[in-house]
């Protein structure tokens, strides 16, 4: 009733979301643990501890022969990072604050805002974690690694694909998650959970047959694998995967789950929270 308003220009209405997409995104950070040191240590440990379990899975297995030439950490990190990339971004959407939130009840506070920070935080957990778990393997067991990576900006621009097809996936769960809270947590997770072999980061693609190619082509994550192993490994020719693909597919699913959403924020009702 008392409160002024000030218009601001679109520079200052910008600036102005851009900070509180930031804070919400130092939020979600250390949402989950008090400690925001030990939030990202945590998510570290268990990218670290990812990477090392396929390793002893494929040396255990014998099929460090079926990888690429070259080094073979970088195969399996190809693999790995861009899938817990995916998988974080796609868990961190989906369990943003929605439009019954009682944060929504703060006027500054929007679902926009919130799909954002959820978004940004889990890019910079997995970016930091990327990267120190390479130059821990840099350092500590293979010298001069990176300097064998064919193009560490194609390698990285596969990780943002994979983020960004994660939130896009993300975003359609998000946008059903009110009118169906139970059966949306547990599709989320069968997908999450099949996509450990359905994202194919534990072969090549170009080593397929045509009938078993048909069984992991739908996947996006799978044409984002094997292109970004194509980037990482001067040896190797992606034929199997498609580039234009998981982006068409993520561009699509973003706008369907945007339209969702907006739908879902019209109708939002408080006694949602009563049913989770």
């Amino acid at each position: 009733m008392f409160q002024q308003t000030q218009r601001r220009s679109h520079l200052g209405s910008a600036l102005y979301i851009s900070e509180l997409i930031y804070h919400n995104a130092v939020r979600s950070v250390r949402k989950t643990h008090g400690n925001a040191f030990m939030a990202i240590l945590m998510n570290m440990l268990q990218t670290a501890i990812f990477v090392l379990a396929f390793y002893f899975m494929f040396a255990i297995l014998g099929m460090r022969g079926s990888a690429l030439r070259g080094d073979f950490m970088v195969y399996i990190m190809t693999g790995v990072f861009l899938y817990m990339t995916y998988a974080k971004t796609m868990s961190a959407v989906i369990g943003s604050e929605g439009p019954a939130s009682p944060m929504m009840q703060h006027a500054p506070m929007n679902t926009v805002i919130a799909i954002a920070a959820a978004m940004l935080s889990a890019l910079y957990i997995q970016l930091l974690s990327l990267l120190v778990v390479l130059f821990v393997y840099d350092v500590g067991f293979n010298p001069g690694v990176m300097s064998e990576i064919h193009d560490p900006v194609g390698c990285l621009l596969m990780v943002l694909l994979a983020w960004f097809s994660g939130a896009s996936i993300g975003m359609i769960f998000l946008a059903a998650k009110p009118w169906f809270p139970t059966p949306v947590q547990i599709v989320s997770t069968v997908y999450s959970r099949a996509n450990m072999i359905a994202s194919g980061k534990m072969f090549v693609a170009n080593k397929l047959s045509g009938f078993t190619l048909v069984i992991f082509d739908w996947n996006p994550l799978f044409h984002i694998i094997d292109q970004s192993r194509g980037y990482a490994f001067l040896n190797y020719a992606p034929r199997n995967s498609s580039l234009e693909y998981p982006i068409y597919v993520s561009i699509a699913f973003l706008m369907i789950g945007l339209m969702g959403e907006f739908y879902t924020r019209k109708h939002a009702s408080a006694s949602w929270n009563a049913r989770r």
